[in-house]
């Protein structure tokens, strides 16, 4: 919808617009979840949805939205290539949501404008029902909204755009009705310090939930694409070197994790002390056992940090698993800062009482 936002507000003093948009995708597909096309009451087309597999009957359900006024949802999957059905050449799925946008919309369209011009994270959330409602989120934001708040800003949070909300019909769809959150935002970062089997494994977890995921090592050898291919970006730099100049270059913001995996008292005390002066950090912990925890946070204090920024520090890091292998790993570490970020407890659910979903 980035693309064709200036000509949508351009559009719609002249009159309402039918604007289609990919809310969902599986598989391989041509386009992610927000990319959108718009369709005039003329039969003008600004955008793309699919290089041109579904766009002839997206454009049959924007003439009919736009003169019912009532929003429509298709689902397209697999075509095959010299056969007449419509649908996705490439194998996948994707389902797309049209709705009538008239000059009402405009301050919220306007809004969103400026805040991409100043790069601020926001998201939209429309609400996927035959009259739609908007609302445009940021982060922080604390007011209830159609009972999708908590989920929509977690998506928000995460970068990525996607569902939330009720599928099915009935009470609960009124109160928590089925809506495309689509996130104008930098996925968050996740930065390991080391270059072993546990990063590698918290890397492919980190990717999976939204991350993106830097690995530093100072070990030129050992740190190399090959053996971390989940990660984006791969960094031969002394960790803590590194961490300066991304907070100096502003590269880091308050939903950045820092997971210092190296034990390697150089490579993690100069790290630690480093990622624990940002303020600004969503995360930082530190793997190892029990004693290693008391020898390396005596270390940091030899090294100046004080007790109020060694009470943000998370080691012992991961929750009480068992886990043993780097894959289970893994899961104990993400699941503890999913826990952090979200100010869970932690504990089962079998153990707690009330709402799963606060």
């Amino acid at each position: 919808m980035r693309t064709v936002l200036e000509q949508l507000i351009g559009l719609l003093p002249s009159g309402p617009v039918a604007l289609a948009r990919v809310i969902e995708t599986t598989g391989a597909g041509p386009r992610q979840p927000g990319a959108a096309m718009l369709v005039t009451e003329s039969g003008s087309v600004v955008g793309s949805l699919s290089g041109g597999c579904v766009e002839a009957a997206v454009l049959d359900s924007a003439r009919t939205v736009l003169a019912s006024g009532q929003a429509a949802a298709d689902r397209f999957g697999y075509a095959e290539s010299d056969g007449i059905e419509i649908g996705l050449t490439c194998g996948g799925e994707m389902e797309i949501f049209v709705e009538r946008v008239d000059a009402s919309r405009l301050a919220v369209l306007t809004e969103l404008r400026r805040a991409l011009a100043a790069s601020e994270p926001v998201a939209l959330a429309t609400t996927l029902e035959s009259t739609t409602e908007w609302k445009l989120l940021r982060p922080g934001d604390s007011e209830p909204w159609r009972g999708v708040d908590r989920d929509a800003a977690a998506l928000l949070a995460a970068g990525r755009s996607g569902i939330v909300g009720a599928a099915e019909y009935g009470p609960e769809s009124d109160a928590r009705p089925r809506t495309f959150v689509q996130v104008f935002a930098t996925a968050p970062r996740m930065i390991l310090a080391g270059a072993n089997d546990f990063v590698r494994a918290l890397s492919h977890t980190g990717r999976r939930l939204g991350y993106r995921v830097t690995v530093v090592d100072a070990r030129e050898t050992f740190a190399t694409p090959a053996r971390f291919p989940a990660a984006h970006d791969v960094v031969v730099d002394w960790p803590h070197r590194y961490l300066d100049a991304e907070y100096r270059a502003d590269r880091i913001d308050h939903r950045t994790v820092v997971c210092v995996l190296t034990h390697d008292a150089k490579f993690d005390v100069p790290m630690l002390t480093a990622a624990l002066g940002i303020d600004r950090l969503a995360f930082v912990g530190a793997l190892g056992s029990r004693r290693t925890d008391a020898e390396r946070r005596e270390r940091l204090r030899e090294a100046g940090v004080g007790e109020t920024r060694l009470a943000r520090l998370h080691s012992p890091l991961g929750l009480d698993l068992d886990a043993h292998t780097p894959d289970e790993t893994a899961i104990s570490i993400a699941a503890h800062i999913l826990a952090v970020r979200g100010g869970a407890s932690g504990l089962p659910l079998d153990r707690l009482d009330g709402p799963i979903h606060r």
